[in-house]
């Protein structure tokens, strides 16, 4: 979907930049489910994906502020790392440490998190409601932290499962510091795997594996997957990943990625535009966009 063709109007010295970085953001359907919505409101905007090395990421920040770019989402690995190169973050964000939205102001630039309320609006979007129940968390970087964080905040019970169990650690010791929650943090291995998931009502996966190109990889077993469960999911490109065709297969609930994307892509927008975002047009773009890929 190209500007031009969207909003009908040529990129002019008017037209406010805004866009996602990462490292990839090949796989994004953020351009494609923003520019819709600038569309349908008539605005004079436009998103780009910018693929944004770790390494660079700082001059990334200043060049937001140097080009008057208006907003930036912010995906894998930079979640975290964003947080020293900006002048303000938001009390959420700061609480969660980790940012997937900013905000340039006068060049005055400032950091939130929409990833936790999209998370939420997605579960609720499904009437799913994780208040008591057992929830399995696989990973520990910043959208584990946002999930993790808005989790306990709704009176979950929660396992993290990590590759470098440390890092589970130390997301399990926050959020227990934090709400007074037991958490149980492991290693992510097959066995703690098995343990974990025989009493778990939920399994949410934050992690990257399974994403397109990567189609193939799933970190569950097929055969652990209990029927009644909820598996979610995070990503959205496939829609529907080897991780949550193999658990529907097995008799669970699967919930998909997309509409976390769009509920916390609706939030960023809301923020750079002051307008209320048009949700159902942004979904109708992603789906279409990720039927194209």
């Amino acid at each position: 979907m190209d500007f031009y063709e969207t909003n009908n109007s040529p990129i002019s010295g008017k037209t406010v930049i805004c866009g996602i970085i990462g490292d990839p953001v090949e796989h994004t359907l953020s351009p494609a489910m923003h520019n819709a919505a600038f569309q349908n409101m008539r605005l004079e905007y436009v998103y780009l994906p910018f693929r944004v090395e770790t390494n660079n990421l700082g001059r990334a920040i200043q060049g937001m502020r140097a080009l008057n770019i208006r907003g930036l989402n912010v995906t894998i690995p930079h979640k975290r790392a964003i947080i020293a190169t900006l002048d303000e973050i938001d009390p959420l964000a700061e609480a969660i440490g980790a940012v997937n939205t900013v905000v340039n102001t006068g060049g005055l630039i400032r950091g939130y998190n929409t990833d936790a309320s999209g998370f939420i609006k997605s579960l609720a979007a499904e009437k799913v409601n994780p208040n008591k129940k057992n929830i399995v968390v696989l990973g520990a970087g910043g959208a584990a932290r946002a999930i993790a964080f808005i989790l306990a905040d709704r009176g979950a019970d929660l396992t993290i499962l990590n590759r470098h169990r440390e890092t589970a650690q130390g997301l399990a010791d926050w959020i227990m510091k934090t709400f007074r929650r037991e958490v149980k943090p492991f290693e992510l291995n097959l066995e703690n795997m098995k343990i974990s998931l025989i009493k778990a009502d939920i399994l949410v996966n934050t992690t990257s594996v399974g994403m397109s190109p990567n189609i193939n990889e799933t970190l569950v077993p097929a055969k652990l997957f209990k029927p009644g469960s909820v598996v979610i999911d995070i990503i959205y490109n496939p829609y529907q990943t080897l991780l949550l065709t193999e658990a529907a297969d097995r008799g669970a609930k699967v919930i998909s990625g997309l509409e976390m994307l769009v509920q916390q892509g609706a939030e960023s927008f809301e923020l750079w535009t002051g307008r209320k975002a048009p949700v159902d047009i942004m979904r109708k773009a992603a789906m279409k966009a990720l039927s194209n890929k």
